[in-house]
């Protein structure tokens, strides 16, 4: 019999594969939101979808103050800022894609009218045998390009795909779990975030469960431009418990198998009884947990507050290496935020 544990473990899987097969960078997220959308119907809630294309639930609860739970389906990628003169692609980012880790990635170019065209990123002359300077040359878009895999040699040919400034550029995830429960791919920020409060949701219905405090869950879709959390939140929520991806990297302690809790961001330092509340809630329940600050991050919590909204704040996630890039997790960590977001609702 498949324990506990292990079957939740292999929803959150299932679920990271599933979005991370849907493109969803910011500003073209409507396909990630209706899958968003359709799983949480089929587990009989009631999604809203807001007017930026977030999706808002409610799943359920008795207190008379509500926490809400936000994750984001938007990820990093680019966009057609300009064709070249020889038919090759200038990119913008979206986002914080970096030009130093997107080099050599596989893309899909999409046109308004729907058509795909398979391309890479690349060094502008990139053959090593050919360009003296391709080690020292600084990685930025204007020296890193998009080539089509199409026979285009000048800004007509590339026109005439029906490719055109404003078209977006779909890095490839290349995602991967392995045996050992590790979890490789571009943008499990925060789409692992995403799987995990999916599966919440799933396991109040599996286990016939109402949460102890009224909870609500925001799926935002432009986190990754600063303006995700910053409207939607109900009126009867007094925090705000963003789940996103937990810093692992030198100076911190989390390794990925955790869940991370933030104590402070660029923003400044999270609501202190909450903090102390999830790691109550975390040594209680014998939950692998690390706090952590981190120097150069925010969050759809730092948006909401900016935003003017009177709440209390903190943000958890599963530890994840390599940021912005091609980033590893576990499941491990994964299922330790599912179980903290648990508790701290129980508490």
């Amino acid at each position: 019999m498949t324990s506990f544990t292990q079957k939740y473990k292999d929803e959150i899987a299932k679920q990271i594969k599933a979005l991370m097969a849907i493109d969803s960078p910011t500003g073209y997220t409507d396909d990630a939101a209706d899958y968003v959308t359709n799983y949480l119907k089929e587990l009989g809630y009631s999604p809203v979808r807001t007017n930026k294309g977030g999706v808002t639930v409610y799943l359920g609860g008795e207190s008379d103050e509500a926490v809400l739970l936000s994750g984001h389906i938007d990820t990093l990628g680019a966009m057609v800022e300009a064709i070249k003169p020889d038919g090759r692609l200038k990119v913008t980012a979206i986002g914080g894609l970096n030009p130093n880790n997107a080099e050599a990635e596989n893309c899909t170019i999409l046109t308004r009218d729907g058509r795909k065209y398979s391309g890479t990123f690349q060094l502008v002359n990139a053959s090593t045998h050919v360009n003296e300077n391709y080690s020292t040359e600084k990685r930025t878009f204007d020296t890193v390009e998009v080539v089509i895999d199409e026979k285009v040699f000048s800004k007509e040919d590339t026109q005439k795909l029906g490719i055109e400034t404003g078209d977006y550029i779909f890095a490839d995830p290349r995602t991967v779990i392995t045996d050992s429960g590790y979890i490789k791919s571009r943008f499990l920020d925060d789409k692992l975030s995403v799987a995990i409060l999916l599966v919440y949701a799933k396991m109040l219905k599996d286990e016939n469960k109402t949460p102890k405090r009224c909870t609500y869950v925001h799926i935002t879709v432009f986190e990754e431009v600063g303006h995700g959390g910053a409207s939607s939140v109900p009126d009867d929520v007094t925090e705000f418990l963003c789940v996103d991806m937990g810093c692992v990297g030198e100076g911190l302690t989390c390794k990925e198998h955790q869940v991370s809790i933030c104590v402070k961001d660029s923003s400044g330092p999270s609501n202190y009884h909450m903090v102390s509340a999830l790691i109550k809630a975390a040594k209680e329940n014998d939950i692998d947990y690390a706090a952590d600050v981190y120097p150069f991050y925010g969050s759809d919590a730092d948006m909401a507050l900016r935003a003017g909204y009177d709440i209390r704040h903190a943000l958890i996630g599963a530890g994840v290496y390599a940021s912005h890039g091609y980033e590893r997790s576990h499941l491990d960590g994964a299922f330790n935020t599912l179980r903290l977001i648990d508790a701290y609702i129980e508490r």
